[in-house]
């Protein structure tokens, strides 16, 4: 979807990624860390109560991203045992750069671990798009003549990884994670189809297909000429392939007018709203002449309403002025 469909908005990074990855957990294990996956028994999957962690020198509440109680299922590497064993997975999202992260990971752990004797698999997912040098992984407490301690955790660095390696990876957390890895500037169009694309395979039910596309969405916002490249590159593409992904594209556009018309109006702002329709008509046609700019000023509420719905169905001038004609007051 390009900018003209969308409206102005601050992203909840921890909250799109935190809904992501509990909604596809394990998927996201079979991803990046099947050794971990080949050890619990995805039944029974137990996502505990976010809990708040005090940092008392800088005086800050940190919330922990994600914490899941797992189940270890029997494997070759593990004997079936008389007690049911469990261990925890945490995941912690880093949106934006952050000073003494690692020392802040372990201080997460040990709060973790004093709570719930259990083993512990740490992860920090970095999502922002810069700096680009490597994370740590580890934090470290030396003292002459002995490591005293030697605390590691997983890293996932999405600005370190390449979209192409995840092309043919039927995983629904692929399809959304590939927008938010190294993208050269003049591939953003092309990763935005290829995430739909892939979507379009996995045959998600509505709610999971609505997560994935609003998080594509989000972190590849097309300008007016990038979206131009998407458009015709989509029209490259087999019908069989690109009808599902008109689809995903179509209820993008129907939602951003919904929002847009929405809050316009029920504000009482119907100005707003004229606006934002006629903003939508020339992204899509180029600038209107007067004539048309002022039958549009002429509308009413429920004619914005309806005009906004029914342009996408528009195919050139001829059908704005057959509509306007049809609807005129």
């Amino acid at each position: 979807m390009g900018e003209g469909y969308n409206c102005t908005m601050t992203i909840d990074h921890d909250q799109l990624f935190k809904q992501l990855l509990s909604t596809f957990f394990v998927d996201f294990l079979d991803l990046f860390f099947p050794e971990i996956r080949a050890l619990l028994d995805s039944e029974g999957l137990v996502f505990l109560e976010q809990e708040f962690f005090t940092d008392i020198p800088l005086g800050e509440k940190k919330l922990l991203d994600m914490v899941v109680k797992a189940r270890f299922c029997n494997t070759p590497l593990l004997p079936s045992l008389v007690q049911e064993t469990f261990f925890l997975v945490h995941i912690e999202n880093q949106a934006s750069e952050q000073s003494r992260f690692a020392e802040r990971m372990f201080l997460y752990f040990i709060r973790l671990f004093e709570k719930h004797r259990l083993p512990i698999y740490p992860i920090a997912v970095f999502s922002y798009n810069e700096p680009l040098r490597p994370e740590p992984s580890q934090f470290q407490i030396q003292f002459p003549g002995r490591a005293v301690l030697d605390f590691q955790f997983s890293v996932i660095q999405l600005n370190h990884l390449s979209w192409r390696d995840f092309l043919n990876r039927p995983n629904p957390v692929a399809a959304a994670l590939m927008s938010k890895m190294q993208i050269a500037p003049e591939d953003r169009p092309r990763v935005k189809l290829e995430c739909l694309r892939l979507l379009a395979t996995l045959q998600l039910d509505p709610a999971r297909m609505h997560l994935i596309s609003g998080f594509i969405d989000t972190y590849l916002r097309l300008n007016k000429q990038e979206q131009q490249h998407f458009e015709e590159a989509l029209s490259t593409i087999k019908a069989v392939e690109r009808e599902p992904i008109m689809q995903i594209v179509t209820s993008w556009m129907e939602q951003g007018i919904e929002q847009g018309l929405s809050r316009g109006l029920a504000q009482g702002r119907q100005e707003e709203a004229r606006s934002f329709v006629l903003q939508l008509l020339t992204r899509r046609f180029g600038a209107l002449d007067e004539a048309l700019q002022q039958h549009i000023q002429e509308l009413s509420v429920s004619q914005l309403e309806t005009l906004g719905l029914d342009l996408l169905d528009f195919t050139d001038l001829n059908a704005l002025h057959s509509w306007l004609a049809t609807n005129r007051t």
